[in-house]
């Protein structure tokens, strides 16, 4: 099976999903310049010799309501000509935008990712630098002063993939108001995996990779685009089970037309946590694909789902008290 075949199959946000999102929203251009507001940094991960690339921004309009994380999906797409326009309508938030390791973040959309990048992706390694570079991040920020009551809500908001990182990150997030889960289902990725090879009909290749994952063959191995090292965590992700017991809301926002995931995933999923005890919202945009374009949200069609989410997010950041799931609505 191609890799490009094998792209179209996973992508419970698993490998395109940074690169779908980006798509729908970059710009043909000139070399990518640090956009006005926004400050390019760096945090430390939990390997010694690697730093992590992050894109900073205060809020565009005063006053500041909330602080938004985002954990971008898979790939290597580099975010530094997309964060303008991506997040526009976040009109009152402080943003942070991780990148994982060795990410070029001038590229954009990148259809291809380095070597070092692959054979350096994994979703366990990922949760621990950006656990590490959270801890950084936080340990700057000043202290709430004696004026200010409460620090400021913040959202940890999952782009695809990015969200099957949120409930390992959520304890390390001050103030933390719930989880954002945009494009992805909730179910441990080799679930989700499993029913978008049903869907296309390549249910041989999925049992080969799963063969692969299991045998002895070194975690260096490069197959169907990834390692084996990634494979096996990927396989072995627990995902479900650490969403339905956080203590936390769960926002979650997909679209119907998502080529990349099964409308059965994201339904068993809200099937499955029906008995969450924390708040758990779903908002299913109709005609919306796995970028959320192309959404028909009352009697519009063809809207930009994301940024209408994005001023979901601002109407609940007036009154954060109410709650993320009584504030948002579909």
């Amino acid at each position: 099976m191609k890799y490009h075949t094998y792209r179209a199959l996973l992508l419970a946000g698993l490998l395109l999903a940074k690169q779908a999102f980006a798509e729908s929203h970059s710009q043909d251009g000139t070399p990518p310049e640090v956009p006005v507001g926004w400050t390019l940094g760096r945090l430390p991960s939990a390997r010694a010799d690697v730093v992590l690339s992050v894109l900073m921004r205060p809020a565009l309009f005063p006053p500041v309501r909330y602080r938004a994380i985002v954990v971008p999906g898979s790939g290597c797409t580099g975010w530094l000509p997309l964060v303008e326009p991506f997040f526009a309508g976040l009109l009152h938030a402080e943003l942070l935008v991780l990148h994982k390791p060795n990410v070029n973040i001038n590229a954009g959309a990148a259809a291809e990712c380095s070597s070092e990048f692959i054979q350096n992706d994994s979703l366990s390694g990922w949760r621990d630098d950006a656990r590490t570079a959270l801890k950084a991040y936080f340990s700057t920020l000043q202290a709430p002063s004696q004026t200010q009551e409460t620090p400021l809500p913040t959202l940890l908001i999952g782009l695809s993939e990015g969200a099957e990182l949120l409930p390992y990150l959520a304890a390390d997030v001050p103030a933390l108001a719930g989880l954002v889960m945009i494009s992805a289902p909730g179910l441990d990725p080799r679930e989700t995996g499993a029913l978008q090879a049903q869907r296309l009909g390549q249910v041989a290749a999925w049992n080969a990779l799963d063969q692969a994952q299991a045998s002895d063959a070194s975690d260096a191995t490069v197959q169907e685009g990834r390692t084996l090292r990634y494979w096996r965590d990927f396989w072995h992700w627990s995902l479900r089970e650490p969403l339905q017991n956080a203590p936390w809301p769960v926002l979650r926002v997909w679209g119907d037309a998502d080529a990349s995931v099964p409308v059965q995933a994201y339904e068993q999923f809200l099937q499955q946590s029906r008995h969450r005890v924390a708040p758990m919202c779903d908002l299913r945009l109709s005609g919306a694909d796995h970028g959320l374009q192309g959404a028909r949200i009352g009697q519009s069609s063809q809207q930009d789902g994301l940024q209408w989410l994005w001023a979901q997010l601002e109407m609940w950041a007036r009154q954060p008290g109410k709650g993320l799931c009584e504030s948002v609505q579909p």
